[in-house]
């Protein structure tokens, strides 16, 4: 295993669903199967907020640095103050809400739930003003950037603008070949990559106009189909085309979307990757290292977080040692 284990005293009794940096700080948000969201100081290591619900928690996110919202297995959707501990609820989907994104241009906060709908919910109202209807399949993943909304939906992508919800949208379709278990839009370019079910990353960008599919096999299984569920990939903001993918089988690795190259692989993590986040400066990677409830025999050991230092130093070293090494 690989980094600091995040060690806050109160250990999380159930499976992580999501980490998630804040915008300014070294905060980290945790949601949980445990029915909590936490938040904790990474810094100093310490448990800053626990707020217990009645349902599991299945995705969260920040609003501020000081207010926070979570998607739960009973459809609602909550909203925290993070200084104070007290969460209200802004809105329901009609079965399991899974999927939550916070957009700071519109004030709106985007769900996604297993009664196949995504749902935008002005933050100010706590009504829902408008919904994306009529899908087929359920949503796997949702991913925000700016105003480009990015929906999973079996095995494509759909591109939504948040400035024209209330209107008829033209969605951009960009299908795959295989199921998608989550998609993550670019941060520093118009774009995105989607982890698929049989361990492959299809990268879409402005610099690539077909796009590319590569497979994200660990160097132990190089030269061997690596069948593995890759369940986060998180873009570093402040190194275009850098992005990390974490996997079921706890293998999290660095790679170099615009030259198509592998930068760093970490030891591997006791559980599966959960989740990933990059901090604000783009230097501290969370890993959550955690069962996810994808197979009847999954091995529940203990969850734990563990922050990496995976900045520009270290990947640029560890790109000049792997050329090095040619």
């Amino acid at each position: 295993m690989s980094g600091n284990c995040l060690n806050f005293g109160k250990p999380i009794k159930d499976a992580i669903t999501r980490v998630r940096f804040a915008p300014e700080s070294n905060n980290l948000l945790i949601s949980s199967w445990d029915s909590s969201v936490r938040l904790v100081d990474v810094e100093s290591s310490k448990l800053r907020l626990e707020a217990q619900t009645e349902a599991a928690v299945l995705d969260c996110c920040f609003q501020s640095e000081s207010v926070a919202v979570s998607a739960a297995s009973d459809g609602s959707i909550f909203r925290y103050d993070l200084h104070s501990g007290v969460y209200d609820i802004i809105g329901k989907h009609e079965d399991s809400a899974t999927c939550i994104e916070y957009s700071s241009d519109t004030g709106k906060v985007i769900t996604a739930g297993w009664d196949r709908n995504v749902l935008s919910w002005d933050s100010r109202s706590a009504k829902a003003s408008h919904a994306l209807v009529g899908f087929n399949s359920l949503v796997e993943s949702i991913s925000l950037r700016g105003v480009e909304l990015l929906v999973a939906i079996g095995s494509s992508v759909c591109k939504y603008d948040l400035r024209k919800m209330n209107e008829a949208i033209q969605a951009e379709g960009s299908s795959m070949d295989a199921w998608i278990r989550c998609v993550s839009s670019m941060a520093c370019e118009k774009g995105f990559a989607t982890g698929l079910l049989d361990g492959r990353v299809t990268l879409q960008s402005k610099s690539c106009d077909t796009g590319y599919t590569f497979r994200c096999d660990p160097k132990s299984k190089k030269g061997k189909y690596h069948l593995v569920t890759v369940n986060d990939i998180a873009f570093n903001q402040f190194l275009p085309g850098v992005f990390v993918t974490g996997d079921y089988a706890g293998h999290v690795i660095a790679w170099d979307g615009s030259s198509r190259k592998r930068l760093l692989e970490l030891p591997r993590y006791p559980n599966s990757v959960a989740s990933l986040s990059y901090n604000h400066t783009g230097e501290l990677l969370a890993v959550a290292s955690s069962y996810t409830y994808q197979e009847a025999n999954e091995i529940e050991d203990q969850p734990q977080i563990f922050i990496q230092e995976l900045g520009e130093s270290k990947l640029k070293s560890a790109a000049a040692g792997s050329s090095s090494r040619r």
